[in-house]
């Protein structure tokens, strides 16, 4: 890394970008998900890429890690970041999926897909956490990297605006799980309403506590 952070600066900069622009790398990616421990919904990964040589003014000054923002400040950053944004995709990869292959793979998917969406091809991958070497272009993931680079930051923001709005959607198809409020994590309301009514088939069936003998419930029988 290119630059000396302290812990308590959570304020993203663009100095890894930027060292990747002045390297002759143009389209810079940068790529997080949401959705990866919650018990129930999809993973969703988002990609975004900053214009080369752009500077931590307007949008990029404000994006944070997803998580350290109040829902409406998240929500009212989406549509200037895709605006200002070279190019940025979105990623769903499906609760029944990520029972049938796992988590990590899961989520390799959706980022995968949130690359494929992009309409111009990275030259470089920034990535929260997650290594991917099945997308073949040179790549750095660092841990906490929606607390350190801008365009990770970006990418939080859509992938969890992106995955709350699904899972409010699916909050009124499965009414008296809560997902509105909770968005599929395992809070002690969505823990009380699976020990009731058992899981639905938005859970991931293979996540603990889910994964347990208990009828499924059926979609057109859900009430209040």
């Amino acid at each position: 890394m290119s630059s000396n952070r302290s812990p308590a600066n959570l304020s993203p900069t663009l100095d890894e970008e930027s060292r990747l622009w002045a390297a002759g790398y143009c389209r810079v990616a940068g790529i997080d998900e949401a959705g990866r421990g919650a018990l129930a919904g999809p993973v969703v990964a988002a990609a975004v890429i900053i214009p080369a040589a752009a500077s931590l003014t307007g949008v990029w000054a404000e994006v944070r890690d997803s998580k350290l923002l109040r829902p409406a400040a998240r929500s009212a950053l989406v549509e200037p970041i895709q605006q200002a944004a070279l190019a940025w995709g979105v990623g769903v990869v499906p609760a029944a999926v990520i029972d049938q292959v796992g988590i990590a793979t899961a989520t390799r998917q959706a980022m995968l897909q949130a690359l494929g969406a992009l309409s111009l091809p990275p030259d470089y991958l920034l990535i929260d956490w997650v290594k991917l070497p099945q997308a073949g272009l040179p790549q750095l993931c660092v841990p906490k990297a929606d607390q350190k680079m801008a365009s990770v930051a970006a990418a939080s923001v859509l992938a969890k605006v992106t995955r709350d709005r699904l899972l409010e959607a699916v909050g009124e198809s499965y009414p008296r799980y809560g997902f509105g409020a909770h968005k599929g994590y395992g809070t002690a309301q969505h823990l009380a309403a699976l020990n009731m009514h058992g899981p639905c088939p938005e859970h991931r069936h293979t996540f603990a506590p889910v994964a347990r003998p208990a009828a499924l419930c059926d979609k057109g029988e859900v009430g209040s």
